[in-house]
C-alpha cells in the first residue's frame, strides 16, 4: 500500500448531501478552507439520543440473524456454515433426503422405550432395552452401507481423486427426523441426485 506524502489521513467517504454541496460549489463560490472542510467532516463518536442509536442496532443485527436464519434453512451457500458448502456436501445432504434411513425413526423408538420403563414388569422392559439396542444396530449398519454408497457416488460424479471425506456427515444428517435437519431437505422422498 502506498504512503501518502504528506502523512495526512486520507479523507473518509462522502455522504450523498456532501458530495452535492461540493460539486454545487463550483464556479462563482469559494472553495471552503480546510478548517471548514474538516468540521464538516466530524462526526460525534456517541450519539445524541444513545437510547435510539441502540435501538436500531438491535434491530439492525436482529434483521441480519432472521436473514442468516432464512439463508441457511433454504441452503444459501452464502448462510452455511463451512461444514454444509461445496457442491459435495449438497450433493449428500440431497441423497440422504431422498432416501428413508432406519436412524429417522431412532429417536421416537428411544421415546418409546422409555416409556416402557415404566411399565412394572420386568420382562417387558427387558424386551424394550433389547428392542432398542437391535433397532440401534440396524441404525448403524444402514449409516456404514450409507457411507460406502455416497463415496462411491460421489467418486463417479466428482472424480475419485476429489472426494471429501462425507461419510460422518451423511451419517449425522441420516440419524435425524426429516423435520429437524438444518439445512431443511431440497428434494422429495425417492427423488435421488444426478
Amino acid at each position: 500500500m502506498a504512503k501518502n506524502p504528506n502523512n495526512t489521513e486520507e479523507p473518509s467517504a462522502e455522504t450523498l448531501e456532501e458530495t452535492q454541496a461540493r460539486l454545487k460549489a463550483g464556479k462563482g463560490a469559494p472553495t471552503p478552507s480546510r478548517a471548514q472542510q474538516e468540521a464538516a467532516r466530524k462526526r460525534p463518536l456517541v450519539p445524541n439520543d444513545r437510547k435510539e442509536a441502540a435501538k436500531q442496532a438491535r434491530a439492525k443485527a436482529a434483521e441480519s440473524r432472521e436473514r442468516a436464519r432464512i439463508g441457511m434453512a433454504v441452503g444459501d451457500e452464502r448462510y452455511l456454515p463451512a461444514r454444509d458448502r461445496g457442491p459435495q456436501k449438497k450433493y449428500v445432504r440431497d441423497y440422504v433426503d431422498a432416501r428413508f434411513s432406519i436412524g429417522e425413526v431412532l429417536i421416537p423408538v428411544m421415546f418409546a422405550v422409555i416409556l416402557l420403563t415404566f411399565v412394572p414388569s420386568a420382562q417387558v422392559q427387558s424386551i424394550g432395552i433389547l428392542a432398542l439396542w437391535s433397532f440401534f444396530l440396524v441404525a448403524v449398519i444402514d449409516v456404514i452401507v450409507l457411507g460406502f454408497i455416497l463415496t462411491k457416488k460421489l467418486a463417479a460424479k466428482f472424480g475419485a481423486d476429489k472426494v471429501e471425506r462425507v461419510r460422518w456427515y451423511a451419517a449425522m444428517r441420516a440419524l435425524q427426523l426429516r423435520p429437524l435437519r438444518l439445512p431443511k431437505p431440497q428434494v422429495k422422498r425417492w427423488n435421488y441426485p444426478e
